[in-house]
């Protein structure tokens, strides 16, 4: 029922065309829909919110493709199979409030402003925080709030928030998010090594407690600011929080700025190597 529901809302938003339409409609269904997305409400808000007025100008022909984009200052626009995952994992409903760490292009804050009934949105790097916060202005998004400030600490006088999304890569879960989140609410973070690979970890708070679920392997930027000083080493079972089974039956690595190998052209990269090499072995045992 879900994915009726979600061909029949793209059909409805194509109604009201630009110059990009189809390459949205592309990155839907070949990056999304296939990749088993069928959340109604985030197939409509990938299908409105135009991708290509949030990265340079000179990469607007790149836009839709299946990877992330760099928008300055050692930052990127993330993937859009990233960006519908994160939102989807956190079952947004429409009437939530919810907290971003690191605003970056705006992108991922106009998706969620699609669905929901605010955003507040952070991102330590003034540059990017004022353009972001342009571009939002310009295409009217009024229910999204833009903040210059370290993320890490949240933004207290707001909370305590519905969804708490962080965009960046974190080796811990920073305290003040934990406590601003609300009962019930869901945290989604790119948790791990943030020189390396992390785990895109789904958090929820039930009484008081915390629940992680791995959602997919994943790389993203480091997580600026007062973050960068913290190495903390949590252990989930001596902080009273208790991992869930993972029934996935398969794991997604990633590539930097929010990127997972899910390419077609990556498979076959790595089945052409494995024949090379059996060709070259091959030969060598047959030739002594």
């Amino acid at each position: 029922m879900k994915v009726i529901l979600g061909i029949v809302l793209i059909f409805l938003v194509l109604m009201v065309t630009d110059d990009y339409t189809e390459q949205r409609q592309d990155m839907v269904e070949r990056q999304i829909l296939s990749r088993g997305i069928t959340d109604a409400e985030t197939i409509s808000a990938m299908m409105k919110v135009p991708r290509h007025l949030f990265v340079p100008d000179d990469m607007r022909s790149q836009a839709y493709f299946d990877y992330p984009l760099p928008i300055g200052y050692g930052q990127t626009i993330s993937q859009p199979y990233i960006v519908a995952l994160m939102t989807s994992s956190l079952q947004l409903e429409g009437n939530e409030t919810v907290l971003e760490i690191g605003t970056g292009s705006g992108y991922q804050a106009a998706v969620l402003a699609e669905i929901v009934h605010h955003v507040y949105t952070i991102e330590i790097v003034p540059e990017l925080a004022q353009r972001a916060e342009a571009v939002l202005k310009d295409l009217e998004y009024s229910n999204v709030t833009v903040r210059n400030a370290d993320g890490y600490f949240g933004w207290e006088e707001n909370g305590p928030y519905d969804a708490v999304m962080i965009t960046a890569a974190v080796d811990h879960i920073p305290p003040p998010l934990v406590s601003q989140l609300r009962e019930d609410g869901r945290l989604i973070l790119p948790l791990g090594n943030p020189l390396y690979y992390q785990a895109l970890t789904l958090v929820e708070k039930r009484n008081g407690e915390l629940f992680t679920r791995h959602v997919c392997d994943v790389q993203f930027v480091p997580l600026t600011g007062f973050a960068q000083g913290q190495h903390v080493e949590e252990d989930l079972d001596t902080t009273g929080e208790k991992a869930e089974e993972e029934n996935a039956d398969e794991k997604e690595r990633a590539e930097p700025g929010g990127y997972t190998l899910c390419s077609p052209a990556v498979v076959l990269l790595v089945l052409a190597g494995a024949v090379i090499i059996l060709w070259a072995f091959s030969s060598r045992t047959l030739s002594k």
